[in-house]
């Protein structure tokens, strides 16, 4: 079971409203469902809708034990393990919510849950997670890695994805205002949704990582071993380099493949509880990143952990790590370009310290996320609802509170909290 979570007790004009959060599904927990975890340590009133939840009794407390409204997929055969194969039910399942008696809706998504169906007297604001990349960035890569790119079942597949682009493009429309959970993933619904966001981190718990500043002998990184992750390469880059050690901890199902692959300096540790992967993390020399993400909450907490990042310079990694400062990015997504950043980080003096870096990590964490997440659905409401609000208060701190200094200055004493 999880740490109990501080739950805010929300006094003002949005206790007024009904809230409901809709979240895809309630499988595991990841980050995702962090996010989840504070909108709803911040909403505590809020209903909460997903397409399934099969989360266990003994692991419910993130999202503190309410009830779930469930799509009917919940019971359809083999949803449990299956859940996936339904995407082309999803659209159709999300929208058979009935949200008609709340006021604001609030949708945490990385599928279709920001699809939700509303009407004009309703606010909907959705925070994104993610988008279906598997139906546009990385649509011809799922084709080829699942077969799926020639044949009957080939033009089936594509068939359902055009469908899925479709819905997901026109489903964009029903939203009032988008929460991104980077300036990348704004960038990403800009050009498939064509709608600006505001940019709100999500929430990592920065405080649960010590800072070790004697480092030991070698490299780690962290990730669930599938392909996008591209743990190949950081694998490959290690056999080139026979000297240095790397540790990976993580499973999935490309584990057997590399460890068949990789030389004897390279240990496969598998999945690991938080107090292992936080001593590891803050006793190694770097923390290795070599995936486009949307975000990066491994980044974030190695930093926390004082520990720099080596990372591919894609995705959101570069709003994290900053080159020379706080770690070393790499240009290009090959073996290569690892082995010549990990030379770059053995002979670089990197600008923040240990003890900097976590105070840099400071602006990821949890009470960051919470205070710009309230702060927004107050102004968003106040806009939409400002009858029911009153005088409308001033707010000429809220530009500073959500777009606020994108960089910590390195050279600059910061007070840590232990």
């Amino acid at each position: 079971m999880r740490n109990e979570i501080a739950v805010e007790k929300f006094s003002g004009p949005l206790e007024n409203l009904k809230i409901a959060v809709v979240h895809d599904w309630l499988i595991t927990y990841g980050g995702a469902e962090r996010v989840l975890e504070q909108i709803l340590a911040i909403f505590p009133q809020a209903d909460l809708f997903a397409l399934y939840d099969f989360t266990p009794d003994g692991e419910r407390d993130y999202f503190q034990n309410k009830p779930v409204t469930t799509s009917f997929l919940q019971k359809f055969p083999m949803a449990r393990k299956k859940y996936r194969s339904y995407l082309p039910f999803m659209p159709m399942a999300v929208e058979q919510f009935d949200l008609s008696e709340y006021d604001l809706i609030i949708s945490s998504s990385h599928a279709v849950a920001h699809g939700v169906l509303t009407n004009s007297e309703q606010l909907h604001i959705s925070y994104i997670n993610n988008t279906m990349v598997y139906a546009w960035d990385l649509y011809h890569h799922y084709l080829k890695a699942g077969g799926l790119n020639k044949g009957i079942s080939g033009l089936l597949a594509r068939m359902i994805m055009h469908y899925i682009r479709n819905w997901d493009a026109t489903s964009a429309l029903r939203v009032d205002e988008y929460i991104s959970n980077s300036h990348y993933m704004a960038g990403r619904i800009e050009k498939l949704y064509g709608r600006p966001s505001n940019v709100i981190y999500p929430p990592v718990e920065v405080d649960k990582f010590d800072i070790a500043t004697e480092k030991d002998d070698y490299y780690v990184t962290v990730a669930r071993l599938v392909p996008f992750k591209r743990i190949d390469l950081i694998v490959a880059a290690f056999n080139q380099m026979p000297n240095k050690k790397l540790v990976i901890l993580g499973d999935g199902p490309d584990m057997k493949a590399l460890q068949e692959s990789a030389n004897e300096n390279i240990k496969f540790l598998g999945f690991q509880n938080h107090d292992v992967v936080a001593m590891f993390v803050k006793k190694a020399r770097a923390f290795l990143f070599s995936s486009v993400e949307p975000f990066g909450i491994a980044v974030v907490e190695s930093l926390a952990a004082g520990t720099p990042v080596v990372a591919y310079g894609r995705g959101a990694a570069p709003e994290i790590v900053r080159d020379g400062d706080n770690g070393i990015l790499f240009e290009e997504q090959t073996s290569g370009s690892i082995v010549e950043a990990i030379e770059r980080m053995e002979t670089t003096t990197l600008t923040c310290d240990a003890q900097q870096m976590r105070a840099d990590s400071n602006r990821f964490s949890t009470e960051q996320f919470k205070s710009q997440f309230q702060q927004f659905v107050h102004q968003a409401a106040q806009k939409k609802f400002g009858h029911r609000f009153g005088n409308k208060p001033s707010n000429s701190n809220f530009d500073k509170i959500i777009n606020g200094p994108a960089t910590a200055d390195c050279d600059t004493k910061v007070e840590v909290r232990s």
